[in-house]
């Protein structure tokens, strides 16, 4: 949060704990000899199961760090988005969305998102105002924290529907 001059406001710390869960015995002697398996946790928290993309020789079974990354900025533009509607009195019945993102590699084994596309289908309350339902999502996108920090756009494709 800014305050007024542009000064930080407040700062939020977060912490988690990483584990490789991948040794199968011979750590990292080739390649192919061990699994990307790993573990995040945060106390007061279900552990998440992770691994690489199944095209980095990862579990598909397991969440991805591009997963979550597309889910992260998902999440967090529905949290901004019922909290600019709450405010501006457009009452959200329901939420969904499906994101997609893509992502490059380069021929070095670097790679980048190019875009994340957000696709959520809001149903407001009968007599909600649609169209001003459907511009704030521009003012959810301007406040999600997660958008702000990625270095890709972030596109929006709502679809609004009345209840």
């Amino acid at each position: 949060m800014l305050s007024k001059g542009g000064a930080v406001g407040h700062r939020h710390h977060y912490a988690i704990d990483m584990q490789w869960t991948g040794n199968k015995g011979t750590g990292t002697s080739g390649y192919r000899d061990y699994a990307r398996d790993h573990e995040i946790a945060a106390p007061g928290k279900p552990t998440l199961a992770g691994s690489a993309d199944r095209t980095f020789h990862g579990d598909a079974a397991r969440w991805n760090p591009e997963d979550l990354l597309i889910g992260a900025l998902s999440a967090c533009h529905l949290l901004s988005y019922l909290h600019v509607c709450a405010d501006a009195g457009v009452v959200v019945l329901a939420y969904t969305d499906h994101a997609e993102g893509v992502m490059e590699t380069a021929p070095n084994g670097s790679g980048r998102f190019q875009n994340v596309t957000l696709r959520p289908r809001v149903t407001v309350a009968a007599g909600s105002d649609v169209a001003l339902a459907r511009d704030l999502h521009h003012s959810a996108h301007s406040k999600c924290f997660i958008a702000n920090s990625v270095n890709f756009p972030v596109e929006n494709e709502p679809e609004i529907v009345v209840a």
